[in-house]
This record gives structure tokens, C-alpha cells and sequence, in this order.
């Protein structure tokens, strides 16, 4: 037993490296001589087993599911083989395939939108305030979409110009409210344009989507100089967190550790809105099985800012 196996064993265990490079070769050569007996007993094992009706006999390695992976990279995140951020970057990369349009689009009553009737030196007016690299060009609202105006196209081109906003328009692209992202992006590799209109099943303009907003799903918010967004959720305090009416479900579940779902809401504004049977309004409060939503703000019929509270034996941190 000592020298068959306890010595050798722990030779091995202390010196990796060298035994390794002794065993290389032997291992290599015996894999060449029974190669192709293997292969043929993997082929005549796949062949019997297939006039049984089972699929799949010659496959020997275990395949994981994505629970499984998941798990894996989380204890390898636990013990310092993943960084945070490394971690949260694969964990984004198995929700991407999930997500819709209409869970990411810009909903079609926060779109700054210019009319195709307008003259120049309002639309330079409106980019000079809201300063956005695409507007959508309407004759009267989002039901007549003509097109995009790039503002790359807006240089050299001055106040008193007579030029008009139809000779700058180029062509719109519409997607489904229900196209993945993953797909999306395909859509925008393959047309080389960043943005597009989403429609409903009625299609009808809901919203609109942007490269930015697809490559968000995974290495989390970009903005830029000009950008003004407010976090989707703040922490308020000991288990209390300030959230945007517009943000998505699991986002807020992935900082506050709730299991907030919903079968026709994507976000915590429709949610409310669900529980209420109603329009929200400021100072509405609603309960879950875990914690109290009370609506701070308002706009437009709709949850603008939400604070929720956990209690206290239940206070959460993000989830990496």
C-alpha cells in the first residue's frame, strides 16, 4: 500500500508539475493506441442504444444547467476566483436572453420628439435643450412617424438656414414589443442603425429602444456628459430604498431582495398599478408578503418615485 499507492499519491500531491510532465507522454501515447477502439465501441454502444430508442449514448461529459452554472460561479466568486464585477457580468449575460424590448424601451410619453412642419431654428432650439444624438421626426405626434433625424447632420446648418427638417430625415426601423434583445442586436449589427421604434400588437408606437439601452442589460448603466438619469434605486436608510416608478422588477428585487413578480407588469410603476386596480396616487400605499411600497411622486397617472420598506429582520444589500 506504501509504495503502490500512499507514496505515490503523495509525491503527486507535492510535486504536480514534475509528475505531470513524466505522465504527459505515456498518456498521450496510450491515448493514440486505444483511440479508435474507443470510437468504436462509442459507435456500436450509440448504435445499440438508438434501436432502444435512447438518444445521446456516446456523450460522457455531464452537462450543467444554468442553475447549476449560476451557482458554481457563485462559489467561485465566494472564494476569490471572481471579482464582483466579473461575476455580475456573466450573471447579466444569462438574464440577457430573456429580456424583451418592452421591458427596456424609453416609454413613448418621455421620447423628445421633433415635427417634421417645424422650422430649422425651433429644432435647433429643442436639440441645443435636450441634447440627445437621435430624434424621432413626426408630423403631429408618434402616430405619424416619419423618420430619424441624426443631429451629426445639424452642423453647419444655421438658424436662418432654409433648409428643411424633411431633407434631413433618414428612414425609421420598427422592431416588436416582444423581440429579445439578443435579436435587437443583431437588428442593429446588421442595419448599422442605434435606434428603433417598438410597436405593440396593435402597432402602434409604445416606445423606442437604443443600442445604449441593449448594451445596459449587461455591463449596467452608461451615460454620458449630457446624460441626467437618477438610479433606478437609492438606499433611504435602514431597509428603506428610494425607487423609480419606471424601474424593472428584477432590478428592484436583485438591490432590495424581494420576490416582487408580475404576470402583465414589467416595472414597480405597473405593479402598483395592478395591486390598486387603479391609478396611483401620491400617497397610495401597498403591501407585499415582504415589505410596504408607499408612492411619493406622481406623474401623469403614474408612479414616478416609490419608497419601500423592508422590515427590519429582512434589510437587504445589492445582489452581485
Amino acid at each position: 500500500m506504501v509504495i503502490g499507492e500512499q507514496a505515490p499519491k503523495i509525491f503527486a500531491i507535492r510535486r504536480p508539475e514534475q509528475m505531470a510532465l513524466w505522465c504527459a507522454l505515456p498518456l498521450r501515447a496510450f491515448y493514440i493506441l486505444t483511440y479508435p477502439l474507443l470510437v468504436a465501441l462509442d459507435t456500436i454502444t450509440s448504435f445499440l442504444l438508438r434501436r432502444l430508442g435512447v438518444e445521446g449514448g456516446a456523450e460522457h461529459d455531464e452537462l450543467h444547467s444554468e442553475e447549476e452554472i449560476r451557482r458554481l460561479l457563485t462559489r467561485a466568486h465566494a472564494h476569490g476566483e471572481l471579482t464582483k464585477s466579473e461575476h455580475r457580468l456573466i450573471d447579466a449575460v444569462f438574464e440577457f436572453d430573456e429580456i424583451t424590448c418592452r421591458q427596456i424601451m424609453v416609454p413613448r410619453r418621455e421620447i423628445a420628439y421633433v415635427d417634421i412642419d417645424d422650422p430649422i431654428s425651433e429644432v435647433i432650439r429643442e436639440v441645443q435643450t435636450t441634447k440627445h444624438g437621435r430624434y424621432p421626426v413626426c408630423r403631429g405626434s408618434l402616430d405619424e412617424l416619419v423618420g430619424v433625424l441624426h443631429t451629426r447632420d445639424l452642423p453647419g446648418i444655421s438658424a436662418d438656414s432654409k433648409e428643411t427638417v424633411e431633407s434631413l430625415v433618414r428612414p425609421p426601423r420598427f422592431v416588436p414589443d416582444t423581440l429579445r434583445i439578443p435579436r435587437l442586436l443583431r437588428v442593429f449589427q446588421a442595419t448599422r442603425q442605434h435606434m428603433a421604434f417598438v410597436l405593440d400588437e396593435f402597432s402602434t408606437v409604445s416606445g423606442l429602444v437604443t443600442l445604449e439601452n441593449v448594451v445596459e442589460q449587461i455591463v449596467g448603466p452608461v451615460q454620458d456628459e449630457f446624460d441626467q438619469e437618477v438610479p433606478d434605486v437609492v438606499p433611504d436608510g435602514s431597509g428603506r430604498f428610494l425607487v423609480q416608478g419606471g424601474a424593472l422588477l428584477q432590478v428592484v428585487n436583485g438591490w432590495t431582495g424581494l420576490h416582487l413578480h408580475s404576470r402583465a407588469a414589467d416595472t414597480l410603476a405597473g405593479l402598483l398599478r395592478e395591486k390598486l386596480h387603479r391609478v396611483v396616487d401620491a400617497g397610495d400605499i401597498v403591501e407585499f408578503d415582504e415589505g410596504v411600497a408607499e408612492v411619493l411622486e406622481v406623474r401623469k397617472g403614474r408612479a414616478r418615485l416609490v419608497r419601500l420598506s423592508l422590515p427590519a429582520q429582512d434589510e437587504a444589500a445589492p445582489v452581485d
